[in-house]
This record gives C-alpha cells, sequence and structure tokens, in this order.
C-alpha cells in the first residue's frame, strides 16, 4: 500500500514530536509539509521542535511553516507546565540544521489541497487556530482534504487541562468551534484525549521497553517526555504518561485501529466555566451530526506500531 500523503498542523510538544516520527519514519505515511501553531509552546519554540523530530526522521526535504503566533481572540497559554520550557523534556537538544520556510501555514493550508484535491490527509495535533484561520478564507477547505483528523477534545467530559476540557480545545475553543462548524462526519474525524487516557498510556514497563530499544528513534522518544510522565503522576493519576498527538497520528495511517466511533453533532463551550468543553448532543431532536467521534482504539495495535517505528535503523542515525 503506497504511503499516506500528509499535512501535518503541530504545536510541536514531545508528544506531537513522537507523532511526527510516526508521519514520517514508519513507512505510512509520506508528509508533504508540516504547518507549526502556537499552543504547548510558543510557536518559534514549537517550529524549532518540528524541524529536530523531522532531521531525526530522516525528512530534511519535508518543508516546515510556521503560522498563527496566538489565538484567534484569546491570549496564548502554553502547556510549557507539562512538556518543558522547550517542550521537549528540556533535555538540551542541538539546533536543527535548517530553518523554517517563509510561507505562512495558512497559505499552505490552503493552497496544497487546491493543488491535489482529495489527495491529501491532515492530521492536527495542536489548538485549531491555523485551520480556522485558512476556514475563514475558504469555507469548504476541509473537502479538498481526503481527510481531517484532529487530535482535539474530550467526548467523556474529562479534562486534561480543566475539569472538563482538553488542551487544544480550550487553547483555542473559538477556533476548534469554527472548524466544528464547518465539519462534516465523512470528512472530520476527532480522537480526544479520554481515547489516549484509555488506549495510549505508556506504562513503566511500556517505557523500558523503549528505552531498551536503543534506537536514536526510541531514544528520543522516551528521553522527550520526561517532563510528561512528572506531569501524569501529579495531576492526571495515569500508571504513565500517555501519547494523544501519537495516538490521532496512528488512526490517520491505520484507520482499522478505530474498535469504536460515533457520529454526533459536537459544539464547544466558550465560557469560562465551561471553556473547551466538547457540547455532545445525542438526543433524537438532535442536529445532524458534524462530527465523527473515535472512542477507542486497539491500544495493542497502537503500541506495536509504535514501537515497531521507534526500533527502525534509519538512513543517517547508524
Amino acid at each position: 500500500m503506497p504511503a499516506l500523503p500528509l499535512i501535518v498542523d503541530t504545536d510541536t510538544g514531545s508528544d506531537d514530536a513522537v507523532a511526527l516520527l510516526l508521519a514520517a519514519a514508519s513507512g505510512l505515511g509520506a508528509p508533504r509539509a508540516v504547518t507549526t501553531v502556537a499552543g504547548n509552546v510558543p510557536l518559534e519554540t514549537g517550529t524549532r521542535n518540528a524541524l529536530i523530530s523531522l532531521h531525526l526522521a530522516g525528512r530534511l526535504d519535508v518543508p516546515v511553516h510556521p503560522g498563527c503566533e496566538r489565538p484567534m481572540t484569546r491570549p496564548l497559554a502554553t502547556a510549557q507546565q507539562v512538556h518543558g520550557r522547550d517542550g521537549m523534556g528540556d533535555i538540551g537538544l542541538p539546533d536543527p540544521p535548517r530553518a523554517a520556510e517563509r510561507e505562512h501555514a495558512v497559505e499552505v493550508l490552503l493552497s496544497y489541497p487546491r493543488r491535489c484535491p482529495g489527495k491529501l490527509t491532515l492530521v492536527t495535533l495542536g489548538p485549531l487556530t491555523n485551520v480556522a484561520a485558512a476556514l475563514l478564507r475558504d469555507r469548504d477547505l476541509l473537502t479538498r482534504y481526503r481527510h481531517v483528523y484532529c487530535m482535539a477534545g474530550a467526548a467523556d467530559l474529562r479534562g486534561n487541562i480543566s475539569a472538563t476540557a482538553e488542551y487544544n480545545v480550550w487553547a483555542d475553543p473559538e477556533a476548534a468551534r469554527v472548524v466544528s462548524q464547518a465539519a462534516t462526519p465523512d470528512k472530520v474525524t476527532w480522537i480526544g484525549w479520554d481515547v489516549s487516557r484509555t488506549d495510549a498510556v505508556m506504562t513503566p514497563g511500556d517505557q523500558h521497553r523503549l528505552e531498551e530499544l536503543g534506537t536514536p528513534l526510541a531514544t528520543f522518544a522516551h528521553r522527550v517526555n520526561r517532563t510528561v510522565a512528572d506531569w501524569a503522576r501529579d495531576v492526571t493519576g495515569l500508571p504513565g504518561y500517555d501519547l494523544p498527538d501519537p495516538i490521532a497520528m496512528a488512526v490517520a495511517l491505520r484507520p482499522d485501529l478505530v474498535i469504536e466511533q460515533e457520529r454526533a453533532h459536537v459544539d464547544i463551550a466558550l465560557g469560562d466555566e465551561t471553556r473547551g468543553q466538547l457540547i455532545i448532543d445525542r438526543r433524537r431532536t438532535a442536529p445532524p451530526p458534524n462530527l465523527t467521534l473515535v472512542r477507542r482504539v486497539s491500544e495493542t495495535g497502537f503500541k506495536r506500531l509504535l514501537f515497531d517505528t521507534c526500533a527502525r535503523e534509519l538512513e543517517g542515525n547508524r
């Protein structure tokens, strides 16, 4: 099967970096461009991290395009308390060997699918600011992609940044609402933190296995999530750190990993008390569904993909 042509939009923190490894080094994805957005870390830092991740994956040919520096209407609130000041566990990674492109991310999101209508899959790993900005210029943008997968929300209303909200939607809820209002369930799939919390937790045993692989990819994936492991222990109480962006990328690359999903009408709460919460209308009188929500993914299949990718010895990393 040919590799899936991808555009990846990311606020590259440590789990985004692992998702980029899956996209670029698993053999299943063929990234055409990476666009960056402020979120986990400021835009400049996230762009640097995307360049570092692609370099490690041996994909210096994939251009990286910086995008929006802040949410649509709100000040930027990063997640550096989770991912470290540099977004990569503060392990002192060297600067990447190349610079980002000058073309803005929004232009890339608009232009690529026009050149290849229906051929590209868009995977978003951060706040939806870039995508919303592009939609304000082209309301039909989402239909120009083969499919759009978003790491967004928490369909069970258990949050990681607030009591009921997931960070990406909470960081720019206005952008998430723009995207949800333009979406249709046959074109747009959201994979939420509820899936990561259930099916993508790296237990101590998983972490040891990753460390024992000893390859550059495995060592990188293990080390950059050092601060996330501390945060998971102290805040979410999970038996290890979870990988929301990698499991979203895995669904894009391997839709057969999905074992439960639903179509539903979803809106986004904007008020202070419930900011970023998904409002899922499951009544028989609900408006027509606008999103497909993934609810469960094969944990075994996801981890097999992760370990197989990290075990690879890439040319230039030997």
